[in-house]
């Protein structure tokens, strides 16, 4: 489908048109104050977007245009536990599990706080005993490494958490290793069992329903490994935690009653790492890291939920990745972040903001006019410079990129973390100046070339510069940041879904390919036909495949 941006306020639509005619590097010189303007300091962070294709004059319709749209009553009932998830009639209430009091949150006439304190003192035992060494496996040892089994929310957000802040780990003898498996690849999960001892391996299985097919398959497996190696007659069910909210189900695979956390529906799968979700956090790290996550993204909702929408950092973010897809049609986002530890934020915001935002549908139910979610993707700098960054210089598309740099860092190597601070500052300008062919001219001359070799490496060397970019400046990266930055990733989407009119807490398109995913599945292993309202081509894909296993 061709989506047209008629969708934006004609006032937006004017500015665009005006700013498309000039080069950013020129309203950038042009105007003193314009990086004053477009920029937002909050909490020891500096959010720049004084490099992207914008304007005071735009950011204001923009403000108006969220004004127009209620966003700030939606913040409100985001937080009041109002059933914004529209086609499944739920709350969206990931920001109780951070909260700093116990300020009832009603549902249904209930307080959710109540349950949450407790779910979080089980938690907080349960990694206790894990830790000094009271929770045993059925041999009668202490677990030294514990193996996290999820897909999707229930395995990115942990994970990033814990590859993020694995300096705060330090020599902590007593803390497990933690490893996660996501895929149903048999390769993963025998990867990470490959140097484990059964006898001191706790597996937490973290499915909301406790019917993933991705994860179920390697929970069983995981429980064969268990029962082949350890000791006749002991059972393998000291060695799974389960998380879900399907608590009957759990209990039927053979994981304790008493061994099994709650979710709940109001917790969307990628909003759900605050949760016993990420009980993988305070296993590989304590509790107390695991406290200053929620500490952080609680800081960061409440600046979103107070702050006035010209100084809300959220907000402001949420309006230019609007202005980007909706009004200047620009369909992809990269983001970079310039921290190792942060490797994992790309993959994780792919699910938030696709997985939230990736839809053709309004809130009602009528089709959408215009682009909504940009396609996400990135990697670590300064790897990435070494990889697509020729493609964001010197290619054809314009695509706006997005860095997200921690300025000071747990290592020794100040150096180090000075030149990646400057090579992140340095792409940014690049992307804006480019080179021109004047520069270049000047800088080959004393090669001698004659007029035409001349001309020509100047061609190859031209990048035009003119190129939009987002710069996010962070004090530090620990646990407390990590929470702001997560949470202030989650408000953003959230404030994106409600100027594109969708809902940002479903994922219908989700499921569908599970629904077919099993017929197919079956049809293979039990060599049966496949549904007859099955497409030829899916048909022609099956028998390939099914001639190929049966010759395995």
């Amino acid at each position: 489908m061709k989506y047209k941006t008629a969708a934006a306020p004609q006032q937006l639509l004017d500015e665009a048109c005006r700013l498309q005619k000039l080069r950013l590097q020129d309203l950038v010189a042009r105007d003193t104050r314009r990086v004053e303007a477009l920029s937002l300091a909050v909490d020891g962070w500096l959010a720049d977007f004084s490099k992207e294709r914008l304007s005071s004059d735009a950011l204001a319709a923009l403000l108006r245009h969220a004004a127009d749209v209620n966003l700030g009553a939606w913040v409100d009932a985001l937080f009041r536990g109002e059933r914004i998830n529209l086609s499944e009639g739920r709350p969206a209430l990931h920001t109780a599990l951070r909260q700093a009091d116990d300020t009832p949150v009603m549902v249904d006439g209930v307080d959710v706080m109540p349950a949450v304190r407790a779910t979080q003192r089980r938690m907080r035992a349960l990694v206790a005993a894990v830790h000094d060494g009271t929770r045993v496996g059925a041999a009668g040892k202490a677990f030294t490494d514990v193996v996290h089994l999820g897909i999707g929310g229930s395995d990115l957000g942990p994970r990033l958490a814990c590859d993020a802040l694995a300096p705060i780990r330090g020599a902590r003898a007593t803390l497990p290793g933690m490893h996660f498996v996501s895929n149903v690849d048999p390769e993963h999960l025998a990867r990470a069992l490959g140097p484990l001892n059964p006898a001191t391996t706790l597996f937490v299985v973290t499915s909301k329903t406790f019917s993933t097919q991705e994860t179920l398959a390697n929970a069983q497996a995981a429980r064969a490994w268990l029962q082949s190696a350890l000791p006749v007659p002991a059972t393998a069910s000291a060695h799974f935690i389960g998380v879900t909210a399907n608590v009957d189900a759990a209990v039927a695979f053979g994981i304790a009653r008493d061994d099994v956390l709650p979710l709940w529906d109001w917790v969307g799968g990628r909003f759900s790492l605050w949760s016993a979700a990420g009980l993988a956090i305070p296993l590989a790290l304590g509790w107390t890291v695991f406290a200053d996550l929620l500490a952080g993204a609680a800081r960061m909702d409440a600046h979103f939920r107070a702050a006035p929408l010209p100084a809300n950092l959220p907000v402001l973010a949420g309006l230019v990745g609007y202005w980007n897809v909706r009004v200047l049609g620009l369909r992809q986002r990269v983001v970079v972040p310039y921290a190792q530890r942060l490797a994992a934020l790309p993959a994780y915001l792919q699910q938030l903001v696709l997985e939230s935002n990736g839809k053709s549908v309004t809130r009602d139910g009528g089709p959408v006019v215009g682009p909504t979610a940009a396609a996400v993707w990135g990697a670590v700098g300064t790897d990435s410079q070494h990889a697509f960054f020729q493609w964001l210089h010197q290619g054809t598309d314009e695509v706006p990129v997005e860095f997200v740099v921690p300025l000071r860092a747990a290592h020794p190597l100040a150096q180090q973390q000075t030149l990646l601070v400057g090579n992140a500052l340095a792409q940014a300008q690049a992307l804006l100046e480019g080179r021109d062919d004047a520069t270049l001219r000047a800088e080959l001359a004393p090669l001698g070339l004659n007029a035409a070799a001349l001309d020509a490496a100047i061609a190859a060397r031209r990048c035009p510069g003119d190129r939009a970019s987002t710069t996010l400046l962070l004090p530090r990266l620990d646990a407390l940041e990590l929470g702001a930055l997560l949470a202030f990733y989650e408000h953003r989407t959230f404030v994106e879904s409600i100027l594109f009119g969708i809902n940002a807490f479903d994922q219908w398109g989700v499921e569908l390919g599970k629904q077919l995913a099993g017929p197919l599945v079956a049809a293979l292993l039990a060599d049966a036909p496949l549904p007859a309202a099955t497409d030829a081509s899916t048909r022609a894909l099956w028998a390939f495949a099914r001639r190929a296993l049966r010759d395995t």
